[in-house]
């Protein structure tokens, strides 16, 4: 089944595909063996307008709803899941809550850098606190008409290469949920350190790194949302974790593909191995998977309209898109046999950018207990 898409919303698609396919393929490999992050291809988004699709007109941005951004995501991560990856925080989790959160000044001042090219970052893990974010450290002190912010994050994406953090930190020294709230930080802001850049598995285009705020200071207008602010926060993370899920679909579609022609095109015993019946339930099998995960997908951001995804739905989407992008790609690189392990093609490289998403932005495991609690009754669960 097709999902229902504009005319508009098709050409966007087309557009899309055909750039990815034609530039961001071929540079693919190069972020990854490099580990460099993908300036040449921002400014190639600054340019297609794909930077800042949700912002409002009224501030430069795309005004464009949820789902447009989906179709954006998915067609650039089977050519590059790193410039994807970029593309969620230009349009979703962080600018989601600048949109939805900010004040006007805040728009004014944080939101056109995002249509200048800058990729946003979330800090919200640290040592002691991963999908218990609620247990959080990092901590907001008053400092006369300002804030200190005191804490260490760990495996912030885009650390480094961010002009702007959005920081989850506890207020006032107040415990539990009902502390946290998120300040917005420049980062050349004294305080700020990037002080160690993680080696990833996959994603390699994009650094993860460990951020220290010692005493950094923080205007009071640049406080986001205080204590309290925990559940609205979350709220915008829903588009985090429904870009996340893209992104992985985005994978497992390239993966696919390539699958497909692979079977088509390899011959063995006098014939294609798609004719063989093993590896023809192995590409049914991956295309139900893969269609099953999309259809989620699009119904979540479908549903959120310009608004911000459904806490349940994107965690739906999450679960089955993320572990679907991992089978996949596993799949595909065994179709290519021999040739799937080697670095000369690019499917080691996606089995090990798909790995990271069962992880990263909600465990596979946390997010089924937000289904659970929808399901019995109970979405109080903490950390979520």
């Amino acid at each position: 089944m097709q999902f229902p898409l504009t005319a508009e919303q098709l050409a966007l698609r087309a557009r899309v595909r055909a750039l990815a396919d034609r530039d961001f393929r071929d540079r693919a490999a190069r972020w990854d063996e490099r580990e460099e992050y993908p300036w040449e291809n921002v400014k190639q988004l600054v340019a297609e307008g794909l930077m800042g699709m949700t912002i409002p007109t009224a501030l430069g941005g795309g005004g464009r709803p949820v789902l447009d951004v989906v179709l954006v995501i998915e067609q650039v991560a089977r050519a590059c899941g790193v410039t994807a990856r970029i593309l969620v925080d230009a349009n979703l989790g962080p600018v989601g809550a600048l949109v939805h959160y900010g004040t006007d000044a805040q728009k004014r001042r944080f939101l056109p850098r995002v249509l200048q090219g800058d990729k946003p970052a979330i800090a919200i893990t640290e040592p002691g606190a991963g999908s218990a974010a609620t247990e959080l450290e990092t901590r907001a002190e008053r400092d006369g008409a300002a804030f200190a912010l005191t804490g260490t994050k760990h495996w912030i994406t885009g650390a480094g290469v961010s002009q702007t953090y959005l920081v989850f930190c506890r207020f006032d020294a107040i415990p539990g949920a009902a502390g946290i709230g998120a300040v917005l930080v420049d980062a050349g802001t004294p305080g700020l350190r990037v002080t160690r850049r993680e080696r990833a598995m996959g994603m390699r285009g994009i650094p993860e790194g460990e951020v220290v705020f010692a005493r950094c200071p923080v205007p009071a207008e640049d406080v986001l949302l205080g204590p309290g602010g925990f559940k609205r926060l979350m709220a915008a993370y829903n588009g985090q974790r429904l870009g996340a899920a893209t992104v992985a679909l985005g994978l497992a579609q390239g993966a696919l593909e390539l699958a497909i022609e692979r079977a088509g095109a390899r011959r063995q015993f006098g014939r294609p191995i798609g004719h063989f019946q093993g590896l023809r339930w192995t590409i049914a099998d991956m295309a139900v998977q893969v269609e099953a995960a999309r259809q989620l997908i699009y119904r979540a951001a479908a549903n959120a309209g310009t608004g911000l995804p459904d806490m349940v739905e994107a965690a739906m989407a999450k679960t089955l898109a993320s572990e679907t992008a991992v089978r996949v790609t596993n799949e595909a690189l065994q179709v290519f046999g021999a040739s799937g392990y080697s670095r000369d093609l690019p499917l080691e490289r996606m089995v090990r950018d798909a790995r990271m998403f069962t992880i990263a932005g909600g465990t596979v495991q946390m997010l089924r207990n937000v289904v659970a609690g929808s399901c019995l009754g109970r979405l109080d669960e903490p950390g979520l």
